[in-house]
């Protein structure tokens, strides 16, 4: 089961790595940067939903 947590990671990832490429296309270090800083959180907000996840089926 996907909890709000592992969706909420995805969608960031997925906008960060858009956020990047658009960055790369326009020359912007700046945007590049943003993208890349948005990549890491929702990886590390995915990773709290699937520890949740798992807890959750433990108990």
């Amino acid at each position: 089961m996907v909890n709000r947590d592992q969706v909420a990671g995805i969608a960031k990832q997925v906008k960060g790595t858009l956020k990047q490429a658009a960055g790369k296309a326009t020359g912007s270090r700046r945007m590049q940067v943003e993208g890349v800083s948005e990549r890491i959180a929702g990886k590390v907000r995915k990773a709290y939903g699937d520890v949740k996840d798992k807890v959750r089926k433990a108990l």
